[in-house]
């Protein structure tokens, strides 16, 4: 029944006493199953300097990922722009795009994606990264465009790989709606900003020669299981994480637990609840009637889910209840 898309966002976690090889062979895995599925796009997100993420030559893993997938769009959620030169993004992109015509997207954001040290390690100069924001997104879109420019990204150069703005806060949403771009809000991890950034981006939105109108796109957690006690056992895996994000140990994975609450103290459990506020947990029949309320208070144009579930069987699972879940419920 629904005609939304619903996508997938990966971290490609390196679980403990696993290899970066292994991690990407559950990533394969993963696009694998989720493009037989039928899910719209696959994304994965630039990281730096953690161990237990394996998707920091965000460029290389796509390429890898859309080898191994058939028909789902593959791309970064996001490339972290003030890290590189447009015209090295702009050259990455063209070349997965000629490899794979018509799957690759180009999610872009401006936050670091890692530590301050890292960062300095990454940018050199890190304030006018930043402030540069907007002008190496429009310099990114002529480049990948047709603009007659002295320097052309080969290959990139007219491909127009399609730009989407990523934001965990408003200021993403005011420049995709200035540039009339679509925009993809990271609720999995900053709720707090998502119904203001909405706001902000239907208000402001300027017809662009990219896009007509608004597409807003939400990225929050599901775990689906076959009963609500185990969709919470697996869903402590992602608790954990972000309790050690709290303690300052760059979320390290860890296997569920039967009392998740008995991990932590009670601000600790109020921060990482507040963290983890748009996570949708149960069985079918619970995720169904929390998605659609979900989308009552959004109104978002596609969904983008993210599970962490610390057995990978039981993760390709809950996308699959998810998905059949989803194409039950009626916008």
């Amino acid at each position: 029944m629904s005609q939304l898309p619903l996508s997938v966002l990966d971290l490609a976690p390196v679980l403990p006493g696993q290899t970066p090889s292994e991690a990407f062979e559950n990533s394969k895995h993963l696009i694998q199953h989720t493009d037989q599925l039928d899910y719209h796009r696959y994304w994965v997100a630039e990281h730096h300097n953690m161990e237990s993420i394996a998707s920091s030559a965000t460029s290389v893993l796509i390429g890898y990922l859309a080898g191994h997938s058939e028909k789902i769009r593959v791309g970064s959620g996001g490339i972290m722009l003030p890290n590189h030169a447009p015209l090295i993004i702009a050259e990455q992109f063209g070349t997965l795009e000629s490899m794979y015509p018509g799957r690759i997207d180009l999610g872009l954001g401006r936050a670091p994606g890692t530590d301050p040290m890292t960062v300095q390690a990454l940018r050199r100069d890190t304030r006018n990264a930043v402030n540069q924001f907007p002008e190496n997104v429009n310099e990114l879109q002529q480049l990948l465009g047709d603009a007659d420019m002295p320097v052309k990204a080969h290959p990139g150069h007219n491909t127009n790989v399609p730009i989407y703005l990523l934001g965990s806060s408003t200021y993403g949403a005011q420049l995709a709606a200035a540039m009339g771009l679509p925009y993809a809000f990271a609720s999995h991890f900053a709720p707090k900003e998502l119904h203001n950034a909405l706001k902000i981006y239907h208000d402001r939105f300027q017809p662009s020669a990219y896009l007509d109108e608004p597409y807003a796109m939400v990225t929050v957690n599901a775990t689906v299981a076959e009963t609500n006690e185990e969709a919470e056992r697996l869903a402590s895996t992602s608790k954990l994480k972000f309790l050690s994000i709290i303690r300052g140990n760059r979320g390290v994975d860890t296997a569920p637990v039967d009392n998740v609450d008995d991990y932590m103290s009670p601000i600790e459990k109020e921060q990482v609840e507040s963290m983890l506020k748009y996570s949708f947990v149960g069985d079918e029949e619970r995720v169904a009637t929390d998605l659609k309320s979900f989308y009552n208070e959004t109104r978002f144009n596609e969904l983008i889910v993210t599970t962490d579930i610390h057995d990978q069987e039981k993760r390709r699972d809950s996308y699959t209840r998810l998905k059949k879940t989803w194409d039950n419920i009626e916008f």
